[in-house]
């Protein structure tokens, strides 16, 4: 339905408006879900940061991370 309660459209041409607009309805809400999530999985592939431990040379650090969170050393 379209939300109408008990009023229906009548004539052919309120039946289809009335389809148009319930679609219009649908498109509000699953385009900006579709760029909401498309931004949330761009963000989840991007890289994090890539400053690397000296001594044991792993990455994937904080940006302000002082020590390694693998072997503890200075970074």
């Amino acid at each position: 339905t379209v939300g109408f309660c008990d009023i229906t459209p009548q004539t052919g041409l309120a039946q289809f408006l009335s389809a148009i607009v319930m679609i219009l309805g649908y498109a509000v809400i699953a385009v900006p879900t579709g760029v909401v999530s498309a931004e949330f999985i761009q963000q989840a592939r991007s890289p994090q940061n890539t400053q690397a431990c000296q001594y044991c040379g792993r990455e994937g650090h904080a940006d302000d991370a002082r020590y390694c969170k693998y072997c503890g050393h200075a970074l």
